[in-house]
């Protein structure tokens, strides 16, 4: 039987409701009322939130007359953010700019950069989300590598290490793989028991090392292919866990139990809506469309109804683990990042990472879609990791027989663009008539440097050509 998800008590707790078990219905008492006090507090305190809701309904009242009020976008955040605080300079314990790994946005926006502010109790919320679901896999006495930003106070990585004192567990506060040999290292000097880390770093870790022993790993910050999580747990012979979040959800927002089919979320500090990204209207659950979130719980910079540009869908039907919560399904694609072809297909990246993380040796794939007047262009660049030839032996004395023997032959760079390339074939927008779609043009970059840290996403090109 799957274990209950810690969030479950813990959000009854929040809700009045200790050592029982957790009553919907109390909990959407409990968001109307929190929701009702955030109104209050935006249009008393933010400059920028008073005027826009000025002659619209309280919002409170009912459900409908909430979702008149606008949508808060990025735009927003980075034209207005300082006046939608709501305490002032004195009281902010932490700026953030952008993400939470501290890069600019890449999306190619242009203008100034997301800032979103948090007060020393917004920050709270997030160490005790994060503390609590953590222990999902995690307990006292652990050894958690921490492959995060974890340099400045009140970061990611900081926040995530406090969490884990207050579990019992012991951080190995470590930051960003920029050598990934150094941090193999690392991780078997420590006998590291959990990893929480970006997809693509954690990965070439393990391409790297197939011979370390975890328990789990929990992979942050950006999108997690199926192909991915399945190669880093058979190097490793640990379980993977997805986390769902932003620095508009405090950082933190959802992980998934053990039942591992999707996220449950801190319902008692986010509202979470599923809207029509054209029409704004709300979808049925099972239907998959932009994740809207509202804070309810946050004094420094609350947000109301703000667009993720995430996809997404609440799965109906319940939980293996018996939760009362809702189960968002794992999110693998973005509303800008859906792009069509020529031939009027749909084409994302998180399309191609399932035909290519499975290819040995794999650990990142950059896309663009060129788009010419003869048609379109799609170049594919993948980078590969060979395993290092004297790996250091796992806890259990050596390599899983599932991983790949540190030193084996890698296929040679053609021998993996062909296969690559048949691979690529079998997705419907790249297989149809060669006439219309997209050409193909394969790169294959051996080394042994990490990953970059930043968001991945497929680039779109307009060309004269």
């Amino acid at each position: 039987m799957t274990p209950l998800t810690p969030l479950e008590p813990w959000i009854a707790a929040r809700i009045g409701q200790p050592g029982r078990p957790l009553d919907r219905q109390l909990l959407h008492r409990f968001q109307r009322d929190r929701l009702r006090r955030t109104v209050q507090l935006v249009r008393s305190r933010a400059p920028y939130y008073r005027r826009r809701l000025a002659g619209l309904p309280p919002g409170t009242a009912t459900w409908e007359e909430f979702t008149s009020y606008p949508f808060t976008t990025a735009a927003d955040l980075a034209a207005h953010g300082r006046r939608m605080l709501c305490v002032g300079q004195d009281e902010i314990s932490r700026v953030v700019t952008a993400d939470p790994l501290g890069f600019l946005d890449t999306s190619g926006t242009t203008g100034p950069p997301k800032r979103l502010w948090f007060t020393a109790a917004d920050l709270e919320l997030t160490i005790d989300f994060f503390r609590v679901g953590m222990s999902t896999f995690t307990g006292p006495g652990d050894r958690v590598l921490i492959l995060l930003p974890a340099e400045r106070p009140g970061g990611v990585g900081d926040l995530l290490a406090a969490a884990l004192r207050r579990l019992g567990a012991e951080p190995v506060r470590h930051g960003v793989v920029d050598d990934l040999d150094a941090t193999v290292d690392v991780l078997h000097r420590n006998r590291v028991d959990v990893a929480v880390g970006i997809p693509v770093q954690v990965l070439a870790l393990a391409r790297r090392d197939p011979t370390a022993r975890l328990r789990a790993v929990l992979l942050s910050t950006d999108h997690v292919p199926t192909a991915l999580a399945r190669t880093v747990e058979d190097a490793w012979g640990c379980t993977v866990y997805n986390h769902y979040g932003m620095t508009e959800t405090g950082l933190g927002g959802g992980v998934e139990c053990r039942a591992r089919r999707g996220y449950h979320l801190r319902e008692a500090d986010l509202l979470v809506e599923i809207v029509d990204p054209a029409t704004a209207a709300p979808v049925p659950d099972g239907v998959t469309a932009e994740i809207v979130i509202s804070t309810l719980t946050r004094t420094g910079m609350p947000l109301l109804r703000y667009r993720t540009g995430d996809l997404g869908r609440f799965l109906p039907g319940p939980c293996p683990c018996g939760t009362t919560l809702r189960t968002l399904e794992r999110v693998t694609r973005r509303v800008a990042g859906v792009h069509t072809t020529a031939a009027g297909a749909p084409l994302a990246l998180a399309d191609l990472d399932e035909a290519v993380f499975a290819r040995p040796g794999v650990v990142d794939v950059t896309a663009t879609l060129i788009r010419t007047r003869a048609g379109d262009r799609l170049d594919v660049t993948v980078h590969t990791v060979p395993a290092r030839p004297a790996a250091a032996p796992g806890r259990s004395g050596g390599p899983s027989p599932d991983a790949t023997a540190p030193g084996a032959a890698e296929p040679s760079p053609q021998a993996l663009r062909q296969t690559l390339r048949e691979a690529l074939q079998t997705i419907p927008a790249l297989a149809g008539d060669p006439a219309t779609a997209p050409h193909l043009r394969i790169r294959v970059r051996p080394g042994t440097a990490a990953p970059a840290p930043a968001k991945r996403r497929m680039k779109v090109v307009d060309s004269d050509a």
